[in-house]
């Protein structure tokens, strides 16, 4: 599935973003400041609605998309042996990227040390309960009930991303093994990929709307106050995500040369939602988009990218190791912080715990849960960061969509599909 590669003119998308998430600021703290808690409550969960319509436009086309360029894109790779050299440099990437994150998460948390000296008592505890039970699923059978679909059909409906891509990579190479007879049903499917993509340029008119209700409600709900209280977390965590940043960039810059620039700016809009939506499935369609039209072959993209979302989260994975050490500086709990070696089994669990978690929300707390408990990490320690998460949230969702764009470029290049846009 290509996409035209004509001069369109320039998008505002970004800068009518960069307004609303100012104007978003303002109108939460405006109201945090001049309301009572009630009042300040219903004008979160209103404002929200917004948020919510633009999420729930986009959800709706994600199963669509991804099963349409993932099955299109491996029949015309031609043959499993492809398939399997191309998703086997992909998970190289993906494995080593992880690795990295983790690690520099790891390392960084031990030098800046934000939880030593913690006040405990601003610990949330009552709203932990719901992420405690969505962690009591993360056991070997959950993750294989979570990777393997029943049904496509259930999987489309909750849009479980990875789900789809294992049916979709099924459907895909068989498509591909009946040879001329399944021209017919691999043009359908272009035809499908193309119509939605078309309905991602009118889905994306509404995201300025959803990006104000998002930083309006969490502005009014949790106001600038709390970023003053976590202020030395939440800046050593972002002093974290710039130097994986840096990290990151100079890996895509060994492959793509000067062009590396180029694919920063094409990325630019999708990052920029995802900062202030927190949300890696809300640029999904326009990611493949902007990939695409930066010249990354369409096969490569609608085959690395879907396993991206599952496999290459590599701001959630910085998390997971820095809000883990957080809650055990925070807690003293000398068993971890104390310990190198425990400090790195900890870390290769992270590893596989959280591979397939696209979709979940908060999906690195519940797996800071789930696996933390392993270690002696409190659960109660998770409420300690609840209330700035989602500031938290919006960097490293951020950072997922410029590792998972530098993966697709970086293996297109690796396979001599990418061209000059």
């Amino acid at each position: 599935m290509e996409i035209a590669q004509q001069p369109a003119k320039k998008s505002n998308l970004t800068l009518y973003i960069v307004v609303a998430m100012i104007l978003g600021i303002g109108a939460g703290y405006y109201v945090n400041r001049s309301y009572a808690p009630d009042t300040i409550k219903t004008f979160s969960d209103n404002i929200k609605l917004l948020t919510t319509i633009f999420l729930r436009l986009v959800q709706m086309i994600i199963a669509p998309i991804v099963f349409t360029t993932l099955a299109v894109g491996i029949a015309r790779l031609g043959d499993i042996k492809t398939v399997g050299r191309v998703g086997g440099k992909a998970m190289l990437w993906f494995i080593s990227a992880s690795l990295i994150s983790l690690t520099l998460g790891l390392i960084l948390v031990s030098i800046f040390q934000p939880g030593v000296g913690t006040d405990i008592s601003h610990a949330d505890k009552a709203a932990v309960g719901d992420l405690l039970d969505k962690s009591k699923g993360f056991s070997l059978a959950q993750f294989v009930e979570h990777v393997v679909p029943k049904s496509i059909i259930e999987a489309m409906a909750e849009n479980a991303i990875l789900q789809i891509v294992v049916f979709s990579v099924f459907f895909g190479v068989a498509l591909a093994a009946m040879g001329e007879k399944g021209w017919p049903i691999v043009n359908a499917l272009d035809i499908l990929a193309h119509i939605t993509l078309k309905m991602v340029t009118y889905v994306m008119y509404v995201a300025p709307l959803g990006v104000f209700g998002a930083m309006a409600s969490a502005i009014a709900k949790n106001g600038l106050n709390v970023l003053v209280v976590f202020g030395k977390y939440i800046s050593e965590f972002y002093i974290g995500l710039a130097v994986l940043w840096l990290v990151l960039l100079l890996v895509g810059y060994l492959f793509l040369k000067n062009r590396l620039r180029q694919l920063v700016k094409r990325i630019a809009g999708p990052m920029s939602i995802a900062f202030s939506t927190a949300s890696s499935e809300a640029v999904y369609p326009k990611l493949v988009e902007e990939m695409e039209r930066f010249g990354c072959n369409n096969k490569i993209v609608s085959f690395v990218l879907p396993l991206g979302y599952s496999f290459n989260l590599d701001g959630s994975m910085m998390y997971m190791t820095f809000a883990s050490m957080f809650i055990a500086q925070a807690y003293n709990i000398t068993s971890i912080t104390g310990d190198v070696g425990q400090q790195i089994i900890m870390l290769l669990v992270f590893l596989v715990t959280s591979k397939g978690i696209a979709g979940v929300p908060r999906a690195s707390l519940v797996v800071v849960l789930a696996t933390g408990a392993m270690f002696g990490i409190p659960a109660e320690g998770v409420g300690l960061i609840l209330a700035i998460d989602v500031f938290c949230d919006m960097g490293r969702t951020m950072t997922n969509v410029l590792g998972n764009a530098l993966a697709t470029a970086a293996v297109s290049k690796w396979e001599g599909q990418l061209e000059h846009s």
